[in-house]
């Protein structure tokens, strides 16, 4: 099934029989990817008294409880609540869900003994492309992101001027293949966040960072037209799963 749309004055075919998801899902297992120092998430069926919310246990329907941390166990979207002593909801700040996007691929530089992205290899990446999401691909890119145990590995992150760049391009939903755009361990700094949202100015309410991604191989550099599909929770950041087509401009 083939659509066309209209963005910024030009037109595009879209193949909707082709969706690419992009999400790490959450299991009930031990093996389900994991940061920042908490246990896997679990889901397993309700009991109360005598019942057991499992067919096989005599129960009519297959009745779970379902207990994760959206930030440390798998593909979630976050908006500037993560970091504000007022709440405000991711549910809320994303209203819109389709964007056009840029896939890129990064291989992280070492700096300081860190492997981090920096803003050099954004506008290398990205050439004069402006793009609504960006979405980025470190390498190596392996299987094992998907089940690979983040705690105390210090993942490679964004540098504060890399996020600024992105602010600065206009970009307004990133998404990234590591846990964190911040160094795991940086004292509660969190400058790619801060700087991303704009924290210290007028703040970017509208700006999401979806975290914990994986982008297979066949999945080519290029643009894309980006679903954002979003779990209807109110929280800082909500389990997410976003998914790319390939779109051909007409």
């Amino acid at each position: 099934m083939k659509a066309n749309i209209k963005h910024n004055s030009k037109n595009y075919t879209i193949d909707l029989s082709r969706p690419l998801d992009i999400s790490i899902p959450i299991t009930g297992k031990d093996t389900n990817v994991n940061a920042w120092y908490v246990g896997p998430p679990k889901i397993g069926p309700h009991t109360e008294g005598d019942f057991i919310g499992k067919v096989t246990e005599g129960a009519s329907t297959n009745f779970n409880d379902i207990s994760f941390n959206p930030h440390a166990h798998g593909t979630h979207t976050e908006c500037i609540g993560h970091i504000t002593e007022t709440f405000y909801s991711v549910n809320k700040s994303l209203t819109k869900f389709f964007f056009l996007a840029e896939v890129i691929t990064i291989a992280p530089e070492k700096i300081k003994g860190d492997f981090v992205i920096s803003k050099k290899q954004l506008q290398y990446a990205l050439g004069n492309k402006n793009r609504e999401a960006l979405v980025i691909r470190t390498i190596p890119n392996i299987k094992d992101k998907m089940s690979r145990q983040y705690a105390h590995t210090n993942p490679p992150y964004l540098l504060e001027s890399a996020a600024q760049f992105l602010v600065d391009r206009g970009v307004e939903h990133l998404l990234v293949d590591l846990p964190s755009v911040d160094k795991e361990k940086d004292g509660g700094a969190l400058l790619a966040h801060k700087t991303f949202w704009n924290f210290d100015g007028e703040r970017r309410f509208q700006a999401t960072i979806t975290e914990f991604i994986y982008v297979a191989n066949s999945i080519k550099d290029g643009k894309y037209l980006l679903n954002l599909q979003m779990a209807s929770i109110e929280n800082d950041a909500s389990p997410s799963r976003p998914v790319l087509y390939s779109i051909e401009e007409l």
